[in-house]
């Protein structure tokens, strides 16, 4: 059997899995989003030895890039022995500090409930616990067409066996509106692998409580939830506060339970936010602008960004204007996993590129 080597670290690589899902399963760090082959946070210099590109996409890995030794860790599999190094800048620690096993498991949807215009939360429970960092993501089979979808954990790390996943309604999409917004019941069997994704919250010894700002698209909430509630019950008097951005009234949920985390925590503010309509009971525009009115100064600060691409990248530039550090800002982008309708809101996953369910 081949082995993958990164780092001091070496690992089998069995038939069927690629470079990163060989060391992922195995415990073994090394930095990645979508698992898709299109954000290209995997790609990898090959050291020695040779790799399969498989399915890599040529938008995210071009053939020059192949011809100078590069290759997408999540696509590319070993052909033979194979040593392998991070080519991003995310490469500290790869191959080095262990990381929660990649599983797979079994779970059964034990709630199915409506929480928001074509939203819905979807509770999996697991006869085992599943171990992970807030902020990751599990990846869904979906029944009877051999796809798979990934989507955002809202859990903090210790509510591992009980999954919570908050879901938006595609027109079309293979997971949403074919399948838990149709005929998905509770009891019902589904098959998931996790847990995957960079953006997750830091280990407790690396947390300083510094202060945090986290803005979120939609169900780009989920993840977001996780991490905050981790982030103040591991240092209770942290400045952190939360922006959620949607279209109108009638798309925001889970106001109550932020308000009572404002109501438990002193330093803590929830701020929603209606992009399309107006109205005294919540702020109106962006959540890009309502952070940049709020905050003066956001040096030292952590940021956290889940969302369309638009958000994102608006969030990072707000950040930046207000002098955080670029490497305290983290990101994660919802995009298509099919192409939607025109007018339609877009099926999204839950990756940096891609995930709320298509």
């Amino acid at each position: 059997m081949p082995r993958v080597s990164v780092g001091p670290s070496s690992v089998e690589a069995p038939p069927g899995q690629s470079v990163l899902e060989s060391l992922l399963r195995a415990g073994v760090w090394m930095p990645s989003s979508c698992n898709q082959g299109t954000c290209g946070t995997c790609k990898v210099r090959v050291l020695s030895g040779a790799v399969d590109h498989r399915t890599s996409p040529l938008e995210t890995l071009p053939q020059e890039q192949r011809d100078a030794g590069l290759a997408l860790a999540c696509q590319s599999h070993p052909a033979g022995d194979v040593e392998v190094a991070p080519a991003g800048p995310a490469s500290a620690g790869a191959g080095e500090v262990r990381t929660h096993p990649l599983r797979d498991l079994v779970a059964r949807i034990t709630g199915l409930e409506d929480v928001a215009t074509d939203t819905r939360r979807v509770l999996l429970s697991l006869d085992e616990p599943l171990a992970f960092s807030a902020g990751q993501y599990v990846e869904l089979e979906v029944p009877r067409t051999g796809e798979r979808r990934q989507f955002s954990l809202a859990n903090t790390a210790t509510e591992d066996r009980v999954l919570e996943l908050h879901v938006r309604r595609v027109p079309g999409g293979a997971a949403t509106d074919r399948w838990l917004f149709a005929d998905a019941a509770c009891g019902d069997e589904v098959r998931l692998t996790g847990p995957l994704g960079d953006f997750r919250a830091p280990e407790e010894e690396a947390d300083d409580g510094a202060p945090l700002v986290l803005l979120g698209g939609g169900t780009g909430l989920a993840p977001l939830l996780g991490i905050v509630r981790t982030a103040l019950e591991r240092h209770p008097d942290r400045e952190a506060v939360l922006y959620h951005g949607v279209r109108y009234a009638s798309d925001l949920y889970d106001t109550e339970r932020l308000v009572d985390l404002e109501q438990r925590f002193a330093s803590f503010r929830f701020v929603p936010v209606l992009s399309r309509e107006e109205t005294r009971a919540y702020r109106t525009g962006y959540v890009t602008d309502a952070f940049l009115a709020d905050v003066a100064s956001a040096r030292g600060w952590t940021g956290w960004l889940c969302g369309s691409p638009a958000l994102v990248e608006s969030g990072a530039a707000a950040f930046k204007r207000r002098r955080m550090a670029p490497r305290l800002i983290h990101r994660e982008k919802f995009t298509a996993a099919v192409p939607a309708a025109p007018g339609s809101p877009s099926e999204t996953l839950t990756s940096p590129l891609t995930r709320t369910g298509a």
